[in-house]
């Protein structure tokens, strides 16, 4: 156990489950050791590059299957909740990232490619094999990158929070888009502090299993007031 910085408390210590690395294909699971081995090059690039804050980290079950959800401003979002999350996460990521060297590394490192034109079955099978599997699925519910407010979230969510039954933990980051570097424009100032806010892990569900379409859609509005809720209080927590 270590003492958790913003509430004095102890905060569980997780070590990724071992497993055989591999390539994924088909539909079978990410690698949850190439995630872990993704995350500790996450620690290193995040942590080297810019400054990261992380506020309630303490607050994602130590254990167990958990959706994050995330807002999405900028492409370094993603991995810089891969280098700070407690556990190791497996993102959906979209297919155009998956080019050349980068595509192989993002498979190699436990991510999931997902077609978001079309009803990838392939990606959703796999994305429920790593809450099947007790792991973490990241998730931008907006769907690509855009204000990062939650101000419109596709149903994605909903299903896999209801399928599985997994909790969802809000994550929030600010920052990343504030100002641009002076070396790289596309990217924040190195040395600058981004600020990554974890909340309460929730159900999406109202808790009679129900699966049908209005479930869905009854899930979807209440997964975007919980995430909207958070926002704001992460705003003001960080004053950003």
């Amino acid at each position: 156990m270590r003492r958790h910085p913003d509430r004095g408390e102890a905060e569980p210590v997780t070590r990724p489950t071992p497993a055989t690395a591999f390539v994924p294909t088909g539909t079978e699971a990410p690698s949850a050791r190439g995630a872990a081995v993704g995350r500790r090059i996450g620690v290193g690039l995040m942590r080297g590059l810019w400054r990261p804050r992380v506020l309630g980290a303490w607050r994602m079950p130590a254990t167990g299957p958990v959706i994050l959800a995330v807002n999405h401003t900028h492409n370094i979002d993603g991995p810089m909740l891969m280098g700070t999350a407690p556990r190791p996460v497996h993102f959906l990521i979209k297919k155009e990232a998956y080019v050349g060297p980068l595509g192989s590394f993002l498979r190699a490192i436990g991510q999931l490619e997902v077609d978001r034109t079309v009803a990838d079955r392939t990606a959703v099978t796999r994305a429920l094999g790593v809450l099947t599997g007790g792991g973490v699925l990241g998730i931008f519910p907006e769907g690509s990158r855009g204000d990062g407010d939650f101000a419109s979230i596709r149903g994605g969510l909903a299903y896999f929070a209801l399928r599985s039954g997994a909790p969802i933990v809000p994550v929030v980051v600010l920052g990343s888009t504030e100002r641009r570097g002076r070396l790289i424009p596309a990217l924040p100032p190195l040395r600058s502090r981004v600020d990554l806010v974890f909340g309460d892990p929730f159900q999406a569900g109202d808790g009679s299993g129900r699966r049908t379409r209005a479930a869905l859609d009854e899930a979807t509005v209440r997964i975007q007031e919980r995430l909207t809720a958070h926002l704001a209080a992460a705003r003001r927590t960080t004053g950003r």
